[in-house]
């Protein structure tokens, strides 16, 4: 029996996306506009339920001030995760997946849209955006170093509260 049941990538006009699906469409959304100023941000957010935690991974590519596409896969856990900490650690777990789905190759593909713009403004980031805050309230302060540091260490920026919004905002609407 697997542990985690993940569901295909879906969005508001698709469902049933593979991975394959998802990198054709963000590289259809770039090539739209090969002059933009991307961010390719991928986060993480859960809940927990009676019996079992939800987590919702979003994908977003955002051309800045411009226009915005995003999917999002869930996995469900048939088990109530009580632990912050564990439960923390897994929505890193199912980010840092994802981002390893973005190969060298697959980021080259990427990068080659706009490359022919750079030095007319064009730019391309990736964002790990973490579901977790360093002020003195949050109950996650205490992570922020060790998924902070994970994150950095697959290569990719991260982004904690207030400005991980594909993980407080996008993906966290989904997990209800």
């Amino acid at each position: 029996m697997d542990l985690f049941q993940a569901d295909p990538f879906q969005n508001l006009q698709e469902k049933n996306m593979d991975f394959e699906d998802v990198f054709r469409e963000i590289a259809y959304f770039m090539n739209r506009n090969p002059l933009g100023n991307y961010r390719l941000i991928v986060g993480t957010d859960s809940q927990v339920h009676k019996v079992d935690t939800i987590f919702i991974t979003g994908i977003v590519v955002v051309d800045e001030g411009k226009r915005v596409w995003a999917c999002m896969r869930r996995v469900l856990v048939p088990r109530k995760m009580v632990h912050l900490h564990e439960r923390i650690s897994l929505e890193l777990s199912f980010t840092e997946e994802i981002v390893s789905l973005f190969t060298e190759e697959r980021k080259k593909q990427l990068i080659e849209i706009i490359l022919p713009n750079i030095y007319n403004g064009a730019t391309f980031t990736m964002e790990g955006h973490i579901d977790i805050g360093s002020g003195q309230r949050n109950k996650t302060r205490e992570f922020v170093h060790e998924m902070v540091n994970r994150i950095e260490s697959i290569g990719v920026e991260p982004k904690i509260k207030p400005d991980a919004f594909v993980a407080s905002c996008y993906a966290n609407r989904y997990t209800k």
